[in-house]
């Protein structure tokens, strides 16, 4: 009893020093049973064949796309009489009827016609000063039908083209370059002021560019009729007992927006 009061310590220490040395003598063994199972799960579990999912039955999402690819398209011009109502007329011979073929839809487009913006070169002179240049300048597309006659002005190399005339109003190019002998230059190389773009005159070969277009309109129903060349964005027709406003105009259409309802007729133009 002696003994254990003075070295229980020791024994203690002992017992745990035999004890971790019981643990690496089976350390071994343990580390090659774990090996041998994970060797036959290899071997049992994942080579196991899997049988494919079933393909997925995507024949309502197809259904629906190839719905999407023709949609319906609803006619409230024509066959819908609520939204479209159907106006009544009284004859020349006194007489009450439907009105078939009013309105815009009676619109014939019978001619487009391009306008355009040009600038030619019409002559070239020198003197002590240096070259100076006379071009031709046409805007179709001005408002009032006295600026759209073409006029005559004037500018040297490096110069921004202007109307003397009228407060120095700039005309909307600069003469950057000069390309072969300045007294019979072979091309002008000009800078627009509207789109930043470099353009190229010549003798014989003038700038055009196409800014706007105007129509020729034609309507003929219920004993109306008339017919308008030249119209432009912003004018105004009456017919049909409606006022309308020429709102766009195309290189193959023409839109109408109609006073009353605030509705657009696009017109379609067929040459």
């Amino acid at each position: 009893m002696e003994f254990l009061k003075k070295n229980y310590e020791k024994i203690i220490l002992s017992v745990v020093l035999l004890g971790l040395v019981g643990v690496l003598a089976f350390m071994p063994v343990m580390i090659i049973t774990d090996q041998q199972r994970m060797r036959d799960l290899r071997t049992t579990v994942i080579p196991r064949k899997v049988e494919p999912l079933p393909p997925l039955d995507l024949s309502r999402q197809q259904a629906v796309m190839e719905l999407l690819k023709s949609p319906n398209q609803l006619d409230l011009s024509t066959t819908n009489k609520l939204l479209n109502p159907v106006k009544w007329v009284r004859n020349k011979d006194g007489t009450i009827g439907k009105a078939a073929g009013l309105g815009p839809s009676a619109v014939v487009v019978t001619k487009i016609t391009p306008l355009y913006f040009s600038i030619a070169l019409d002559s070239a002179a020198t003197n002590e000063l240096g070259a100076r240049y006379t071009f031709s300048i046409e805007d179709q597309t001005a408002a009032s039908p006295g600026q759209r006659t073409a006029r005559h002005r004037y500018g040297s190399k490096g110069e921004t083209v202007t109307d003397k005339t009228v407060g120095g109003k700039d005309e909307g190019f600069r003469l950057v370059d000069v390309k072969g002998p300045p007294d019979n230059p072979d091309q002008l190389l000009l800078r627009l002021a509207d789109t930043q773009t470099n353009v190229v005159v010549a003798k014989g070969k003038p700038f055009r560019r196409v800014d706007a277009y105007s129509a020729d309109l034609k309507y003929a129903a219920a004993g109306e009729s008339f017919s308008r060349a030249g119209l432009r964005v912003g004018d105004h027709l009456n017919f049909a007992g409606d006022d309308y406003n020429v709102i766009a105009i195309g290189k193959s259409e023409v839109v109408l927006l109609a006073q009353s309802n605030q509705k657009h007729y696009t017109l379609t133009y067929t040459p």
